[in-house]
């Protein structure tokens, strides 16, 4: 099948540009890593980003050509040449002798590997169900569960925007007719799929899948690699697997309030069998900001942390050498900062590769290369080399602004000061406390960790505080919530800490009672929040879209990229899976992105209530509405519509076999 072969050749180019950047690199003194999983998730990561941009171009290219099946000769180009070019690297060394033998300590443990091929492969298990679970398709319709399918609805939009469109030059479903805000190339990967022949659910899934167990895998050998390595070999891989446990299950004292408030009222059991909502008492935390529900919805989140994970890999070199010195205290510090050496480069071809990945990386997502950036800011502090780092930082951001320049139109982004993120009480204290409700000991904590750490550890540690710092001091969006991203960043890369502080209070015969109770304080909060994204995504609490519909067939079939389509204000429907631009859809996610749409709304309210069919003509063509979509009964903006003006003025093209949708023509 072309969408299997299309990802098979990601990984074969993804192998020879990752492995060349990944092969004799110091993996660390303490702790043995096999390097089959860094390369094998590396290659995926770094292939599909090239594939994807590679595809994306040349489509773009064809479509301004006038091609009216730019994915064609997006897919023919790319796929053919990333074959031709691996077939002539693998005949050349075949000549020379270099086919057989392969990369040197891919498995330089044999025990450890089977070991890991056993927790890689029940963690690979475990994300195809849970992925599937929440977003999968049968007999021709697709379920989304009530947990996720908000996200899911502008997504799947802008995939069936390539897949059954042309959506070159791109812009957002939701807000047709303008740029795209929003980053998109990891959706245009799973359109790009399900046009090569993949089910949607197995496209998305599939690459879901992939990003996921792979950021997983390098939070495992960023964890033994770091924490481990404090710890000893004998227990790095018990921090590694326990690090990726704590990411699934998250801190915070939320479940024993919940609890405790429950057994005062007497109705404990029949709470905990009933609810299906997640529990909270900070704002928005029952929205799921803080749980694993947040990789569910956030698919491409998954993604950018694989490379950031891989780049972090690559620079713990950096660290790992700064902290040898054997100078101590401020002095220490001091010369990481004003000798010669602490700025002197390392490797500038490897800085120059990790600030392409991540600066090709920010439309697939923003906040993971923003994350990024401010780890390696936390690394340089304490590394050497800190030329590198400054060259990756800057080819990443102007990598970074020349996207937002092709795509958006405008500022890309309006940094503001915001102090405390999204507790209600803004002083020390207040902000304090919000981290303690939200949280529980995870962050706090932290810095009683600080206290029997190494340097090395110590540096990396503060260095993965960096991203919450900034959530808690800056916003780039109108709404503040999406910063929560950040501090996710900071919990999952946080998460080997506690690992390491679990595993070492264990081997203490004393202490294995506390470190079980340490334990539970992490998860138990994020086990019961497993719970309910089981519960309420489970068989009647899914939305349900036809994917066999006539009406997504006639818009997919009869509107063109350039045609913007009235609609009432569509979250997850036939319509949106048609992958039409919309002149407003579902307000919240174009204006969390950034688009005005308080004033479409206007309009479309206008249009849809107005008595003056002149009105809606000149409306309709002001705003380049080509088509008005109206459904039996619809409301708008709590307002009675009126289809006989829209009637009197307008052709209708198209009525559902129920009577129940018409559409008009307004040219």
């Amino acid at each position: 099948m072309p969408g299997i072969v299309y990802l098979l050749l990601s990984i074969l180019l993804g192998k020879e540009l990752a492995g060349s950047f990944l092969e004799n690199k110091r993996n660390s003194r303490e702790v043995v890593v096999n390097g089959f999983w860094l390369l094998f998730f590396a290659a995926f990561g770094t292939g599909t980003l090239a594939m994807g941009w590679g595809t994306y171009l040349v489509s773009w290219l064809a479509g301004a050509a006038g091609s009216k099946r730019p994915l064609l000769w997006g897919n023919l180009f790319v796929m053919g040449g990333t074959a031709a070019w691996l077939a002539f690297l693998y005949i050349k060394r075949y000549r020379k002798g270099l086919l057989s033998g392969g990369r040197a300590g891919l498995v330089a443990d044999k025990k450890l590997f089977r070991k890991e091929a056993v927790f890689f492969s029940v963690l690979l298990i475990f994300l195809t169900w849970i992925m599937f679970y929440v977003f999968h398709v049968k007999d021709g319709v697709l379920y989304s569960g009530f947990s996720v399918y908000g996200d899911y609805a502008p997504h799947t939009a802008m995939m069936r925007s390539f897949s059954m469109g042309s959506n070159f030059p791109t812009q957002y479903p939701h807000y047709g007719g303008e740029d795209v805000k929003y980053h998109f190339m990891f959706q245009f990967v799973a359109g790009n799929l399900e046009y090569l022949g993949l089910r949607i659910d197995i496209a998305y899934n599939l690459i879901s899948i992939l990003s996921l167990e792979g950021f997983l895998v390098l939070l495992y050998a960023l964890a033994r690699r770091v924490a481990g390595s404090a710890a000893g070999i004998s227990d790095s891989f018990g921090i590694g697997v326990l690090s990726v446990l704590l990411f699934f299950f998250r801190s915070a004292f939320t479940f024993f309030r919940f609890v405790w408030e429950h057994v005062q009222s007497g109705d404990l059991w029949t709470t905990l069998a009933d609810n299906t909502s997640f529990i909270g008492y900070t704002p928005n935390e029952n929205w799921g900001l803080w749980n694993f529900n947040v990789y569910l919805n956030q698919r491409h989140l998954a993604f950018g942390l694989l490379l950031v994970g891989l780049t972090l890999w690559i620079y713990l070199d950096w660290v790992e050498a700064g902290c040898s010195h054997q100078e101590k205290g401020f002095r220490w510090f001091r010369l990481r900062l004003f000798c010669r050496e602490a700025w002197k480069s390392r490797s500038l071809e490897t800085a120059l590769a990790m600030g392409m990945i991540l600066g090709f990386c920010a439309f697939w997502n923003g906040a993971a290369v923003i994350g990024g950036l401010l780890i390696l800011m936390g690394f340089a502090l304490f590394s050497d080399g800190k030329l590198d780092y400054a060259v990756t930082a800057a080819v990443t951001v102007v990598l970074s602004l020349l996207q937002s320049k092709i795509f958006i139109r405008g500022q890309a982004m309006k940094l503001s000061f915001q102090w405390g993120f999204l507790a209600e009480d803004k002083s020390a204290g207040g902000v304090l406390w919000y981290l303690l409700q939200m949280s529980g000991i995870f962050f706090v904590g932290l810095f009683v960790l600080l206290i029997f750490l190494g340097r090395r550890q110590r540096a990396v540690l503060v260095s993965f505080l960096f991203p919450a710092v900034f959530a808690f001091c800056i916003s780039l969006t109108p709404d503040i919530n999406v910063n929560h991203k950040y501090v996710m960043i900071s919990y999952a890369f946080l998460t080997m800490f506690w690992a390491w502080a679990v595993i070492r209070l264990f081997r203490l015969r004393h202490a294995r009672a506390a470190a079980v109770l340490l334990a539970l304080c992490l998860t138990v909060t994020g086990i019961y929040d497993f719970v309910v994204i089981l519960k309420n995504n489970g068989v009647g609490r899914r939305v349900a879209v036809n994917m066999e519909s006539s009406l997504t067939r006639w818009l997919s079939e009869n509107l063109e990229h350039e045609d913007l389509l009235l609609t009432p204000e569509y979250s997850m429907s036939e319509v949106t899976m048609s992958g039409v631009m919309m002149y407003c859809g579902w307000p919240y996610y174009a204006w969390s992105a950034g688009y005005d749409t308080n004033y479409r709304a206007a309009v479309a309210t206008e249009i849809y209530t107005t008595s003056d069919a002149e009105q809606v003509k000149r409306l309709t063509e002001q705003e380049g509405i080509t088509y008005i979509l109206f459904e039996e009964g619809m409301e708008f903006e709590q307002e009675k519509c009126r289809e006989d003006i829209i009637a009197s003025c307008c052709q209708m093209v198209y009525r559902s076999e129920d009577g129940r949708i018409r559409i008009y023509e307004t040219r």
